[in-house]
């Protein structure tokens, strides 16, 4: 075997892992294809002979070629938030979107591969990932989920293992919502009636969801979120409802969320933020108003969050739990999560909506 075929050899062993890593980076397939690409380019012009870990050297590359990435991508004001999926999308997969939860119809499908890809990572985290700093997203994905150490993540971003740290911490508690002792308990009451109205919604049981409903709530869409391109509303459980009922597929393509302190619904197929349910609660459990919100400028304004773990506290902070698919883990070493010095004093995240 000649060394440009044990070059390509080596390199396969390790794609599905680098792109993995960028997928999780950049959160967009292409642009973790391309991220592989550029790893592959520089490996071919390396002088890789005395490289004792060739895993570790192409993950580095592909982590700092990622970062670069990012940093391009703020700098040009890109934003994933809001894209379609591209268009060559299957017409199966558009007529079993059905209507948007405003009632606008939703055309927004893609491919397959990236669908599966987002669902493993989880829809809702990737949305969340997306409104970190590129340091701050580039030390929490190789720390937190693939368990890189500290020092080898500095490395990457060309700082200290200490300073590295409390971009990590700050990323997971800005990823994970932490309430206060007195919101807690609200939060969670808030969660399970969202939790019961995606559920119904998903199942298309019109029952449900009216009893979830106060009989005077309001529904308000923005602009974006209706076929005719101007605001509307609707009022009453019962027509609230209907419209519910006839989501069921986008519905299946939504995740819980913390939206601005309260919790509520993201539809974010292939990971793309396109439309927020926010609701407010009554003491009573039952859901006097729903915001959907699908402007691309509202979008990026939103302070988002994922739930707190059941039984919340600082043990929500550890770890990003259920939303990490075990059959996506391409590095085999455990995931696992470094003391957050700063958690014992941090505010609740929930409560405070990013300005």
């Amino acid at each position: 075997m000649s060394d440009s075929q044990w070059l390509a050899a080596a390199f396969a062993e390790h794609r599905g892992h680098l792109r993995a890593v960028a997928y999780r980076l950049l959160g967009s397939l292409t642009d973790a294809d391309d991220a592989v690409q550029e790893t592959w380019l520089r490996l071919v012009g390396a002088d890789t002979g005395g490289v004792a870990n060739l895993g570790g050297w192409l993950t580095t590359v592909t982590a700092r070629v990622s970062l670069n990435m990012l940093r391009a991508r703020r700098y040009r004001h890109e934003y994933l938030v809001g894209d379609p999926w591209p268009k060559e999308a299957s017409a199966g997969a558009s007529a079993a979107a059905g209507r948007s939860w405003a009632g606008a119809a939703d055309t927004a499908d893609g491919p397959e591969e990236e669908a599966v890809l987002a669902d493993s990572v989880g829809l809702a985290l990737l949305v969340v990932l997306d409104t970190l700093s590129p340091a701050e997203r580039l030390a929490f994905v190789l720390h937190d989920m693939f368990a890189m150490p500290f020092t080898e993540v500095a490395a990457v971003l060309g700082r200290s293992a200490d300073a590295t740290r409390q971009l990590a911490s700050r990323a997971r508690r800005q990823v994970r919502c932490v309430p206060s002792p007195d919101h807690a308990a609200d939060l969670a009451r808030q969660h399970e009636v969202a939790r019961t109205f995606l559920a119904a919604a998903r199942g298309g049981d019109m029952a449900a969801l009216v009893r979830l409903l106060d009989s005077d709530v309001t529904l308000t869409a923005d602009a974006a979120a209706v076929p005719s391109g101007r605001p509307a509303a609707l009022h009453g459980a019962d027509r609230v409802a209907r419209g519910a009922s006839l989501s069921a597929a986008l519905a299946a393509q939504s995740q819980l969320a913390v939206i601005d302190g309260r919790v509520g619904i993201v539809y974010a197929p292939a990971g793309r933020l396109q439309t927020v349910l926010a609701f407010t609660v009554s003491e009573t459990n039952k859901i006097t108003e729903i915001d959907v919100i699908a402007d691309p400028d509202r979008l990026r304004r939103l302070s988002l969050a994922l739930p707190p773990q059941a039984g919340g506290g600082r043990a929500a902070r550890s770890r990003v739990g259920p939303l990490f698919s075990e059959k996506m883990q391409s590095d085999p070493r455990p995931r696992h999560a470094d003391p957050d010095p700063a958690g014992a004093s941090a505010h609740d995240v929930c409560e405070h909506p990013a300005q």
